[in-house]
């Protein structure tokens, strides 16, 4: 096990919710950041469609050395390499592309490949993912999860993302979700960093209680 795998390990074994700040401006990333770390949260992740998003990742990686930081909507092998350029250490798509996986593996990066069905969940476990999210969350139900969890090996981390709050987070973790991706609920563009570290911290309750 590598470092920055213990590193995931760690973090997805003290509190596995993933930030998700799509949207995030360089300017606003350390008070952003800042407050989400101090309620707990210790994985960010900041889309490729945001402002000046390496810029970002940058500001947080260097200011959040303890945290895992890195980078979603991640569609090619060559901003696998960018992100790692600009200190990100996680690379998150919203899909399986086999280049991207093997990219970030080959790096000695962290992978979370989005997947849907069992088929994509078994390739990007056999290309060398360390998690998978579970992406869009609406169509992938409790209950398809609970199959999903029962065929998967039991270590897989599976983190479902989109549509996920408060109020469906227990009937996800009894069907066997490791952890979450949160964004909107937490972060969108012209929230305030007092308001987002508020939001993180009912997440981090949330996530206790369920």
């Amino acid at each position: 096990m590598t470092p920055l795998v213990a590193k995931f390990q760690a973090h997805m074994d003290s509190l596995p919710l993933l930030a998700i700040l799509r949207g995030l401006k360089p300017e606003e990333a350390l008070a952003v950041g800042q407050a989400i770390v101090n309620a707990g949260f210790h994985i960010l992740e900041v889309p490729l469609n945001s402002p000046e998003p390496l810029r970002s990742i940058q500001i947080l990686s260097a200011a959040f050395p303890n945290a895992l930081v890195g980078a979603g909507t991640v569609t090619t092998a060559q901003q696998v390499r960018d992100i790692k350029a600009a200190g990100g250490q996680l690379i998150i798509s919203p899909h399986l592309d086999e280049n991207v996986v093997c990219e970030a593996v080959n790096l000695g990066l962290i992978s979370l490949p989005g997947v849907a069905t069992p088929s994509e969940a078994f390739r990007a476990l056999a290309l060398g993912a360390n998690g998978l999210k579970l992406f869009p969350a609406e169509m992938i139900s409790p209950a398809v999860l609970k199959s999903m969890r029962a065929v998967l090996p039991k270590e897989v981390k599976l983190l479902p993302v989109g549509g996920v709050g408060i109020h469906n987070m227990a009937d996800y973790r009894n069907s066997g979700a490791s952890g979450f991706g949160i964004g909107s609920a937490l972060f969108a563009p012209g929230k305030t960093a007092e308001a987002v570290g508020e939001s993180a911290a009912t997440f981090v309750q949330a996530w206790h209680k369920s």
